[in-house]
């Protein structure tokens, strides 16, 4: 394929899960021991209603996680009365859904990148990949930030000016999308996994575990495709749930608008918030072709039902509360709250801008003043090749391993804590987060430490802490 070359040539990286490892250690496990299926066979299972769940204590119990439950267990509700109060599919929500993705699919396929031509700094159009654990190198065609710019002036006309629809209508219809959501979630894992076997993009990039369940959930294939330009992992990683991220916060915001006559302050400071984070997402989705998502995940449930689903429901779980429970901060809090928000994403991402320039430079740059220090480290690809690594000591990956770990969790506390105490809903974000970046802590460590060997123990020697320094 005309995407795809062979790179032989070493490259200078920095820490994390940007580094590229032999095809042994790439990607997900090879084999499969008995407690890691049963958290698969638990992930299957019980993810799907954790997301109903939490969207329907809203809907029908003001966003109280305990009320349920408790009511369930005294006997005055049943299973069968909650699922029949909750709304159902409708057809108007699939023809919703069915619009949003297309669209989302044209920018993706047919509108090349314009915006790296307008805005310095910004980098775009067909850019190259990482090394894959055969050996290849994916080219895509980056144009998020374009697409997420059409999308809300499109948005914004239609809010101010041409009125086709409410600005109120995802919210409006947020259940019946969760159920249009969850058949294009399964149906693509489905797809993907099926086409591993049948008709896979590389099959030397493809891991069979002999478990139909774990293969299914983490996929088989690396990087899954539909001719040279439409890859599963980047469209659905970037594409349907980030873009709609920013627009279901718009939706929440105009439909308190709407219920309560004005706008408070908490939900202005999570749409600012979370927006700053999306659009940082997009201004580096060049960078992004580097992280675990792509380098390292292979694209099974894991990425395509969560992606569809958990990402829009539940990462927004912040703006969707404060629907029902307008609070409204007072002034010392809320710049507190935009203070933390605002120096996690310094952190996260000066901490990642000093490991992108410590990498395009070979080290030949400054950082905090002066030249950086790094670890030099050598590793094997499947094809057979030797490469070299730097790992990176100098500025903040000199404070922890994963320091821009500690700035995204200061981040999400900060949206939590945006809806104030009143309810648990809110805060379930910052649990989720910090159990996900934990585990790829570990995950992204164990990698290293099968790919660096006592490179990687001289490197953690030097670097003693993995997210904050002097604790863990």
């Amino acid at each position: 394929m005309e995407a795809m070359r062979r790179r032989t040539k070493a490259d200078s990286n920095g820490l994390d899960s940007l580094e590229k490892e032999t095809q042994g250690q790439w990607g997900r496990a090879w084999e499969v021991d008995w407690f890691t299926l049963t958290s698969v066979m638990l992930l299957l299972c019980l993810a799907p209603f954790i997301v109903f769940y939490f969207v329907m204590t809203c809907d029908q119990y003001q966003c109280s996680v305990s009320q349920p439950l408790m009511e369930l267990y005294q006997g005055e509700t049943t299973l069968l009365s909650i699922w029949t109060h909750s709304p159902s599919f409708t057809w108007t929500a699939a023809k919703i859904y069915t619009v949003w993705v297309a669209f989302q699919v044209f920018l993706y396929m047919f509108v090349p990148d314009i915006v790296h031509k307008i805005l310095p700094g910004y980098v775009g159009g067909v850019q190259d990949g990482a090394r894959t654990p055969a050996g290849l190198v994916n080219k895509y065609e980056i144009n998020g930030l374009q697409t997420w710019l059409i999308t809300h002036a499109l948005w914004l006309a239609n809010a101010y000016y041409f009125h086709w629809f409410s600005p109120t209508v995802i919210f409006d219809h947020w259940i019946p999308l969760l159920w249009c959501t969850n058949i294009l979630g399964y149906a693509v894992s489905t797809f993907a996994f099926v086409k591993a076997y049948l008709f896979p993009t590389n099959a030397e990039d493809c891991k069979f575990t002999g478990n139909i369940f774990y293969n299914y959930m983490m996929g088989i294939e690396f990087n899954p495709r539909i001719g040279d330009w439409f890859d599963f992992k980047l469209f659905f990683n970037g594409r349907p749930g980030i873009v709609a991220w920013t627009l279901i916060n718009l939706s929440y915001m105009a439909k308190q608008q709407q219920l309560y006559g004005h706008v408070t302050n908490s939900m202005i400071l999570v749409n600012i918030l979370q927006a700053i984070y999306v659009l940082d997402f997009f201004w580096n989705e060049a960078w992004y072709l580097k992280t675990i998502d792509i380098c390292h995940d292979h694209f099974g449930w894991y990425l395509g039902w969560g992606d569809c689903v958990w990402l829009p429901f539940l990462y927004t779980l912040q703006g969707l509360y404060l629907v029902y429970h307008p609070v409204q901060l007072s002034s010392p809090y809320a710049l507190g709250v935009l203070s933390l928000g605002l120096i996690g994403y310094y952190i996260f991402r000066s901490t990642n801008h000093q490991k992108d320039l410590f990498r395009r430079t070979e080290g030949t740059c400054s950082i905090w003043g002066s030249r950086p220090s790094y670890i030099e480290c050598s590793y094997h690809s499947a094809d057979g090749g030797v490469h070299c690594s730097k790992l990176l000591t100098s500025g903040f990956w000199g404070v922890a391993r994963h320091f821009n770990y500690t700035g995204d969790l200061m981040g999400s506390l900060a949206y939590c804590m945006a809806c104030g105490f009143g309810h648990l809903l809110p805060y379930f974000y910052i649990v989720y987060m910090t159990i996900l970046l934990v585990h790829r802590c570990v995950r992204d460590e164990h990698r290293c430490s099968c790919k660096y060997g006592e490179d990687w123990k001289c490197y953690t020697n030097t670097v003693p802490y993995r997210l904050i320094p002097g604790v863990f």
